[in-house]
């Protein structure tokens, strides 16, 4: 695929399936300092309210980067930015050892300096569920490879304070 615009309004996916194991959990919580019993303790965790260790949200979320890479295949773009997330929700738990997969469909694209910014409605899956674990809407912002490149390139990202539409004092 050659460009996001392209993409519009159609799904993607689903992806290759995905294992969560015990020990992606466990990575994850040590990453963010989240050792919850539900996600570490199997023992405990049997006798918790989902049977067993679960994933956590964000780990879930998180796990939308490599599988939306996956399904999207673009050229033509020297980096992508995770520019923010929309109304994310987990409808469903994630136990360990379970396979997900991603579907995702481009729901509009802007041009922005140097590239492109995006709205992806992200579905993610649970083998044999009947709920999704995941959905949400991503922001992804793609530059272009041949972008020249700016004085101030954070301004190209999160925007310059003296065109936010609330004035200078909004965006400190």
């Amino acid at each position: 695929m050659s460009a996001l615009t392209d993409l519009l309004g159609r799904e993607l996916g689903p992806t290759d399936w995905l294992v969560v194991d015990q020990a992606r959990i466990d990575e994850f919580a040590r990453a963010t300092d989240d050792p919850q019993w539900i996600h570490v303790d199997p023992v405990r965790a049997a006798e918790g309210p989902f049977g067993t260790t679960v994933a956590h949200g964000y780990l879930t979320l998180s796990l939308c980067v490599p599988l939306m890479g996956q399904a999207l295949q673009l050229t033509g773009y020297r980096m992508g930015i995770n520019y923010g997330v929309n109304r994310v929700r987990f409808p469903a738990p994630l136990p360990s050892g379970s396979r997900i997969r991603g579907r995702f469909t481009v729901q509009s694209v802007d041009e922005v300096e140097g590239g492109e910014q995006s709205v992806v409605l992200a579905t993610i899956e649970r083998e044999s569920a009947d709920k999704p674990v995941c959905v949400g809407l991503g922001n992804p912002r793609l530059e272009r490879e041949h972008t020249p490149q700016v004085e101030q390139p954070w301004a190209v990202f999160v925007g310059r304070v003296d065109q936010h539409p609330r004035g200078t004092g909004a965006a400190r």
